[in-house]
């Protein structure tokens, strides 16, 4: 309740509950006494409300302070790596995120039933929610984010655009006013000047946005706007602005304690954006001034105090050409692009929200805190950038990062066998590098990204490695319409594949091939069992034919005495490899011709073999559909799917011996159970589905030799 002396300064009380209304809490917190925050309360146990690596990532520093973790999940979560990690887990609910991650009665429910004093939303879901801070207020639970008022403050952008005017924050010219009859718009777009920016009052992500370039588009651009804004996040109403030809978007991180001091951690530029939608940062920005980032940091700080904020937040900028910059919004929440502040301040910002929570002082004065060299972030997702950046699911059959280390750090909540479903934000992983300056620490990045291999599904690997190669990148020219004016060269072809990333293929499918016959041998005590994949008139040569890129090849293999391998290219080239395995999750050592590679990674996904090779490319290779078996009393034999279904049953295992026509496996189809059969007397090498799962036409069922 405000003091009659704060009435008096401020004015009459506004409304309850308003935007308004939590402005002026917010002024009246930062002029009050801070005699009942003085008492520090310890935190021994938190519940985190949330999953995947932000949940990871606030586990990580809970249990540096001893302090110990509650998750909850949802049924498609039960085996993810965040319920793994902590201490006890919950099960909250199905899988969609209303039923479960957005049920804050339950997560309150399970608050309590597991002694949780503190609860941390993350971000997404209940991280912006008053209705969920003044919940745990209510319970006596420790919000781990800034009070309700603060997030109902700046929860609209029209209301927290009036409240930045009165703090003398700078703004964008717009009109952001209750009056949204279509004559009321098109007058203030006249005022403000095309080309003008459409926006959802209550948007995010991107949505309910539209870039409008003359008037006649204007009343298609509000509604579409308002379309998309009510089916989001049902309220139509829209805010005209300014748009800025080629701005940067800038944000700043402030942190506040109930103290009432407040700082800011420097700049981050997250100008590089697809869908509106951030997916390279960096920080410190580049080519930003020291007098230009106090400038910002200051009305960052001030943007913070208005609204009476306590713990993490972020005060968004957009940045034009000539220097100034004005308000877009303020994120109250920990920033999915946290870690490279983390990186250039040395300080671990999760570590400062639980000091805060318990109502401590900031670690640090304004004045105690430095820049120190230069990180990126580049946002890894389950995506296709060629067609619009579509996002994808899947199973992570093979994932294999860079290593981590103090300058590099793999922000992630998924393991290898792990699925990105049709639930959740489909990002696989935050990849973070920092180093002394901005051209290392961005070659850093791209070194890294090289050793950043993932089969499964569709990601975004390598245009990430395009976009940070780019000339204009590297020079640090960024700005939020960079995707789409470079797209040509963003979205250049895969290069063609050469002669030896086609060699490594089949040798890795050779390697393996000798790898399983020695086991089994090894199983049998064979005399064989040291021998490799050459057997004395048995198997001497096989034609593999293959598709790449839908180009249909063919190599023919012979197998030497001394264990090496001739294959004979479609151009007639012939060429001596051999190699080894390095280990089982797809590392090999090849020589190919006079070329020697000390490490390639080769991964078996169902009928494919993907390659990663030395230039950091990845090339699909569908496994052969036949084999042909010259000079040996062999066969082989591949079961293909007669037409789409699920596998419903498989009868036999991977080096089971087989007879010719006995059932393999039972596929469901056009409402009908087909049996597939052996073609030949043989022993399975390789079954490349699993029950349940649904495949294609003309799919490789197994492959028995």
């Amino acid at each position: 309740m405000l003091s009659s002396f704060s009435k008096k300064l401020l004015g009459p009380s506004p409304v309850k509950g308003n935007a308004y209304s939590a402005y002026l809490f917010g002024q009246w917190r930062f002029m009050s006494s801070v005699a009942s925050f003085d008492k520090i309360t310890p935190i021994t146990k938190v519940l985190i409300a949330n999953r995947g690596e932000i949940a990871c990532r606030v586990m990580r520093t809970a249990k540096k302070r001893g302090v110990k973790t509650v998750a909850v999940y949802s049924e498609a979560d039960k085996n993810s790596m965040h319920v793994s990690m902590a201490d006890e887990a919950y099960l909250i609910g199905p899988a969609p995120a209303k039923d479960s991650y957005l049920r804050a009665d339950k997560i309150m429910e399970i608050a309590k039933r597991s002694g949780a004093q503190a609860i941390h939303p993350g971000y997404g879901f209940l991280s912006e929610n008053s209705d969920f801070a003044d919940l745990c207020e209510r319970e006596g639970i420790i919000f781990i984010g800034p009070p309700s008022s603060a997030i109902i403050a700046m929860g609209s952008k029209s209301a927290s655009k009036d409240i930045m005017i009165k703090a003398n924050v700078p703004t964008i010219p717009g009109y952001h006013g209750e009056d949204q009859a279509y004559e009321t718009l098109r007058s203030e777009a006249a005022k403000i000047g095309y080309p003008v920016l459409i926006k959802a009052v209550m948007g995010g992500g991107g949505k309910g946005m539209r870039i409008v370039e003359k008037e006649e588009d204007l009343e298609d651009g509000i509604n579409s706007s308002k379309r998309e804004s009510i089916a989001s996040f049902g309220d139509d109403r829209v805010l005209v602005e300014k748009y800025l030809i080629h701005p940067r978007h800038v944000e700043i991180q402030v942190f506040a304690d109930r103290h009432g001091n407040c700082v800011h951690l420097f700049e981050r530029d997250c100008s590089v954006q697809r869908r509106h939608q951030k997916i390279i940062e960096e920080a410190p920005a580049p080519h930003l001034s020291p007098e230009l980032r106090k400038r910002m940091g200051d009305a960052a700080v001030a943007a913070a105090k208005a609204v009476g904020y306590v713990g993490a937040g972020t005060v968004e900028f957009i940045l034009s050409q000539d220097g100034t910059f004005f308000f877009m919004e303020m994120n109250t929440r920990l920033q999915v692009e946290h870690p490279i502040t983390e990186m250039i301040t040395k300080q671990d910002l999760v570590e400062w929200q639980l000091k805060v929570a318990e109502s401590q002082r900031l670690p640090l004065e304004q004045s105690q805190l430095a820049i120190h060299g230069h990180a990126f972030e580049a946002r890894i997702y389950a995506e296709n950038p060629d067609h619009d950046f579509m996002p994808g699911t899947g199973k992570l059959v093979h994932l294999s990062t860079p290593e981590p280390s103090s300058t590099l750090r793999v922000e992630t909540g998924v393991r290898q066998g792990d699925e990105v479903t049709v639930y959740y934000d489909p990002m696989i992983a935050k990849l973070v590098v920092w180093d002394t300056n901005r051209e290392k620490a961005l070659r850093y990045l791209r070194n890294a990204l090289d050793e950043y291999h993932i089969v499964g599904l569709n990601t975004n690997i390598s245009f990430l490695k395009r976009l940070s190669s780019h000339p204009e990148f590297q020079a640090g020219n960024v700005e939020t319409g960079f995707i789409p004016m470079h797209r040509e060269s963003l979205m250049a072809p895969q290069k063609q594949i050469s002669n030896d990333t086609v060699c490594l293929a089949v040798l890795s499918m050779l390697l393996n091939e000798g790898k399983r016959q020695t086991l089994a041998a090894q199983q049998m005590a064979s005399p064989w069992s040291t021998s490799g994949a050459f057997r004395v008139n048995t198997l001497s040569e096989r034609v593999i034919n293959f598709t790449i890129n839908q180009k249909k090849w063919s190599v023919t293999v012979t197998y030497n005495r001394n264990g090496s391998f001739s294959m004979r290219l479609p151009t007639g080239e012939s060429v001596q490899c051999n190699g080894s395995l390095l280990n089982d999750n797809g590392l090999m050592r090849a020589f190919i011709g006079d070329r020697h590679f000390p490490e390639v990674r080769a991964v078996r996904s169902k009928n494919s073999i993907f390659i990663f090779d030395d230039s950091a490319q990845s090339y699909e290779i569908e496994l052969p559909i036949d084999v042909a078996v010259k000079g040996g009393d062999g066969g082989s034999g591949s079961l293909l799917s007669p037409m789409p279904g699920k596998i419903t049953k498989i009868m036999v295992n991977v080096g089971d011996k087989v007879k010719k026509g006995q059932p393999i496996i039972l596929m469901e189809a056009m409402k009908m159970e087909h049996t597939i059969r052996s073609p030949i007397d043989g022993k399975v090498e390789s079954l490349p589905f699993n029950v349940n799962e649904i495949v294609e036409d003309k799919k490789v069922l197994a492959v028995i030799v």
